[in-house]
C-alpha cells in the first residue's frame, strides 16, 4: 500500500515542518502552517489502492515517477537529434485569445485563467467551450455553479448547447476517472480553489489542495495530449490566489483585467511556453457575452468634439501592434503639504520621477500641485513609450492649453532630460497615419526616412525641443 507523506509549510515564509504547530519558529507569525502532500511512496510488491486518482496518477504512483512533462525516457538524446516539428495548434475560435495565447491551443498544454469577481473568466470559457464543442470533444466542469445555472447563462448567451459534456464535480479523483472514459480534447475545470483531492485532509483551496490537484490535471492533461484550461482566483493585490509553484505548473498564466464600470475587458498574458508574454487582447462585455474588439484603437480613440487641456493621444506597443490610447492629465492647486500623484493605468513612481525630469529638465514646477493621470479605456501601460506623451499631457493642463486633436506622441524620456527611441517607431507613425493624425513628435531616432502621406514628424532628442514643438 502507498504509504503518503506530508509536510506543513508555512505560508509566510516558506518554513518546512513535520508537524503542525500554532506558531512558525521562522517568521513568527500564528496560524499559518498548511499540510503539503510531498509524495506517496509505494511499498514493494503492493499494487495502488483502491480509489487512487484514476488513470495517470494511478500508473505514476505504481512506478514511482510522477512528473508533468508526459513523456519520460530513460535514453538520453542529443539536442541536435530532437524534432524540430511545429507544435500542433487549434484555434479557440476567438481570434484575441487566439493572439494572447500565441496562436491558439496547443494539444497536451495546460493554461490558467485568472481574474477578478466577474471579470468574465466563466462567461469567456463558456462562450469557448460550446464552440469548440462543435469540432472537439470538450468537457466542461464546474464546481461554482450548478448545472442549471451554467445552462441559464448559456441559453441567455444565445450559445450552441449540443455536444458540450458537462459535470459538476468538485472531487479530482472522479474528475479523471470521468475524463478517462470520455476522452476529452479540451478539459475546463472551473475553478481550481474548489477541486480536492480525498487523502488531503484540508479544506478546499488550501495550499495543499490547490497544489495537488493542479499537479494531478495537468499530469492528466500530458499524458492523453487535453488542452486544460483552470479558472484561478485572484488576490486583493491582483495576484493568482493559491501557491506560487501553480504558476510554474502550467504552461501559460493568463490574466483577464477590467473594471467593474467598464465594459471592456483586456485579455495580457503573464506566461507563455508558446508564444510570447506581451500580447494584449481586447474584449468587450455585451448582452451575449464576452466580444472580441479586433480594432482597439477605434475604441480608445472615442474623443469628445469640444477640445480640452490635458487630453492627448500616444501610441504604444502591445505585442505584435501598436495600440493608440488617450492618456488625460489634470493639474490643480494643492492645499496639502505634500502633494498627491495618482496615475491610473500607469506606474505612479514612473510619474513622480517624469515630473522631477519636468522640473529639471524642462523648467516648469509641478512641486505645488496635485497631479492626476488617467489611461482612458482601462487599459495599463507598462512601456516607456508613454513617457513624452504623459508629460505633454501634464504640461497642456499646467498651462491650461489645449493641444490639437491631429496630434500624437510617442517618446521615452531619459533622467537627463534626452527623447530616447522606441522600437517599432515606424509601424506606430503609420498606425497613426491610419487613424487620420497629421502631426507627430517622436524621437529623432524613430524620424522616419519616408513618412507616410499627409504626415508631418517632428524628431527631437532633448525635452526641451519637444516642449517648444507643442
Amino acid at each position: 500500500m502507498a504509504k503518503a507523506k506530508s509536510a506543513f509549510v508555512c505560508t509566510e515564509c516558506g518554513s518546512e515542518f513535520s508537524k503542525w504547530q500554532g506558531q512558525c519558529s521562522g517568521c513568527r507569525e500564528w496560524n499559518t502552517l498548511q499540510e503539503i502532500r510531498v509524495g506517496a511512496t509505494v511499498l514493494p510488491g503492493a499494487a495502488p489502492a483502491a480509489g487512487a486518482v484514476a488513470g495517470s496518477a494511478a500508473r505514476s504512483a505504481s512506478n514511482g515517477r510522477g512528473g508533468y512533462a508526459g513523456t519520460l525516457s530513460d535514453n538520453v538524446t542529443d539536442l541536435s537529434n530532437v524534432s524540430l516539428a511545429e507544435v500542433p495548434r487549434f484555434s479557440s475560435t476567438f481570434g484575441e485569445f487566439d493572439r494572447v495565447l500565441g496562436g491558439g491551443l496547443v494539444p497536451g498544454s495546460a493554461v490558467l485563467l485568472g481574474g477578478h469577481p466577474g471579470a468574465g473568466k466563466s462567461t469567456l470559457l463558456l462562450q469557448t467551450a460550446c464552440k469548440l464543442a462543435q469540432q472537439k470533444r470538450s468537457l466542461y466542469v464546474t464546481g461554482e455553479e450548478s448545472l442549471s445555472q451554467v445552462a441559464m447563462r448559456a441559453h441567455r448567451l444565445q450559445l450552441p448547447t449540443q455536444g458540450l459534456k458537462m459535470l459538476a464535480e468538485t472531487s479530482v479523483e472522479t474528475i479523471l476517472a470521468t475524463a478517462e472514459r470520455e476522452k476529452p480534447e479540451v478539459l475546463i475545470i472551473d475553478s481550481i480553489q474548489t477541486m480536492h483531492l480525498e487523502d488531503l485532509s484540508s479544506a478546499p483551496g488550501g495550499v495543499s489542495q490547490v497544489r495537488e490537484s493542479a499537479a494531478a490535471l495537468t499530469r492528466f492533461a500530458k499524458r492523453t495530449n487535453t488542452v486544460l484550461l483552470l479558472v484561478g482566483h485572484v488576490t486583493k493585490d491582483g495576484s493568482l490566489a493559491g501557491p506560487k509553484v501553480l504558476e510554474h505548473m502550467i504552461d501559460a498564466s493568463l490574466l483577464l483585467e477590467g473594471d467593474g464600470d467598464s465594459r471592456f475587458r483586456t485579455l495580457r498574458g503573464q506566461k507563455n511556453r508558446f508564444g510570447a508574454v506581451n500580447e494584449l487582447g481586447v474584449f468587450a462585455m455585451v448582452e451575449l457575452g464576452l466580444k472580441e474588439v479586433k480594432n482597439p484603437s477605434a475604441i480608445f480613440l472615442s474623443r469628445s468634439e469640444e477640445q480640452s487641456s490635458g487630453s492627448l493621444v500616444m501610441v504604444v506597443w502591445e505585442g505584435t501592434r501598436p495600440i493608440l490610447i488617450e492618456v488625460q492629465a489634470l493639474l490643480d492647486d494643492s492645499p496639502l503639504g505634500n502633494p498627491r500623484r495618482v496615475a491610473v493605468g500607469l506606474d505612479g513612481n514612473r510619474l513622480s520621477m517624469l515630473l522631477a525630469v519636468l522640473n529639471k529638465h524642462g523648467g516648469l514646477f509641478t512641486g505645488d500641485q496635485d497631479v492626476f493621470l488617467n489611461v482612458v479605456g482601462g487599459v495599463k501601460v507598462l512601456e516607456t513609450s508613454a513617457d513624452l506623451a504623459v508629460l505633454c499631457a501634464v504640461v497642456s493642463s499646467l498651462q491650461n492649453r489645449p493641444l490639437p486633436r491631429e496630434l500624437v506622441v510617442f517618446g521615452e524620456v531619459g533622467l537627463s532630460g534626452e527623447i530616447r527611441p522606441v522600437p517599432s517607431g515606424q509601424e506606430r507613425i503609420v498606425e497613426a497615419a491610419k487613424h487620420g493624425f497629421t502631426r507627430a513628435i517622436v524621437p529623432k531616432g524613430n524620424a522616419p526616412k519616408n513618412p507616410p502621406k499627409g504626415m508631418t514628424i517632428v524628431a527631437v532628442d532633448k525635452l526641451s525641443q519637444a516642449l517648444e514643438a507643442l
